[in-house]
C-alpha cells in the first residue's frame, strides 16, 4: 500500500531520493543549457508553519518524494512553490507523479495557499505534461532558478481542496486570465 510520509528532508529516506532526482538531473541535463547546478533544499524550509516534505513508499520500498515551501507572497496572496517532485524510474507510470502533486496541492491548502507555483526544465517533457494537465499555467519566472525554463502557478480555491470523508482530493483549475 502506497503511503506519504512527512519527514524531514534531511532524513536519510528524503537524501536517498534527493540524490538520485539530483544524479539523475546532472546526467540528463540538456549540454546546450550548461552544467546543472544542484542546490541541496535548506531544511527549515520545509518545516512548520514554512514547509513539508513527503517520502511516498510501498512499505519498505522507496517510490519518490516531494516537498512544498512558503515563499512571498503572489498576486493571490500566501505563495507556496512545489519543490523536488520525483519518482524512482522503477515506480514511473502507476500515476504516482500525479498522487504526489495531489497530495502536496492538498497538504498546501490545508495550511492556507491561495496559490501554488513551481519551476520546471523543458527537456522534463512528461513533469511539464503532468504540471498543464493539473491546471498549471506558465507565467512569468518568480526566482532565478539556473536550471528551470519554465515556471507555472495555479490558483488554490482552499475550501475545494478540503476532501469530504470519503472522496478523495479533487483537482482546481487554472486559468492564464488569473495571473494577467
Amino acid at each position: 500500500m502506497t503511503d506519504f510520509r512527512e519527514t524531514a528532508v534531511d532524513a536519510p529516506d528524503a537524501q536517498t531520493l534527493l540524490t538520485e532526482y539530483f544524479t539523475g538531473r546532472e546526467k540528463t541535463f540538456p549540454s546546450a543549457q550548461g552544467t546543472y547546478q544542484t542546490k541541496l533544499p535548506d531544511p527549515a524550509a520545509f518545516t512548520a508553519d514554512r514547509g513539508l516534505f513527503l517520502v511516498v513508499a510501498d512499505g519498505a520500498e522507496l517510490l519518490g518524494c516531494g516537498g512544498i515551501r512558503r515563499i512571498d507572497d503572489g498576486p493571490l496572496g500566501a505563495r507556496w512553490e512545489i519543490k523536488h517532485l520525483y519518482v524512482r524510474e522503477a515506480a514511473r507510470g502507476r500515476r504516482l507523479g500525479r498522487g504526489i502533486l495531489e497530495e502536496l496541492e492538498r497538504r498546501a491548502a490545508a495550511l492556507g495557499a491561495a496559490e501554488l507555483v513551481l519551476d520546471t526544465n523543458d527537456s522534463l517533457e512528461a513533469a511539464g505534461g503532468l504540471y498543464r494537465s493539473s491546471g498549471y499555467v506558465t507565467v512569468e519566472p518568480y526566482n532565478d532558478n539556473p536550471n528551470a525554463t519554465t515556471w507555472y502557478a495555479k490558483p488554490v480555491a482552499a475550501t475545494h481542496w478540503l476532501p469530504e470523508p470519503d472522496r478523495p482530493p479533487s483537482t482546481a483549475s487554472g486559468s492564464a486570465a488569473q495571473y494577467g
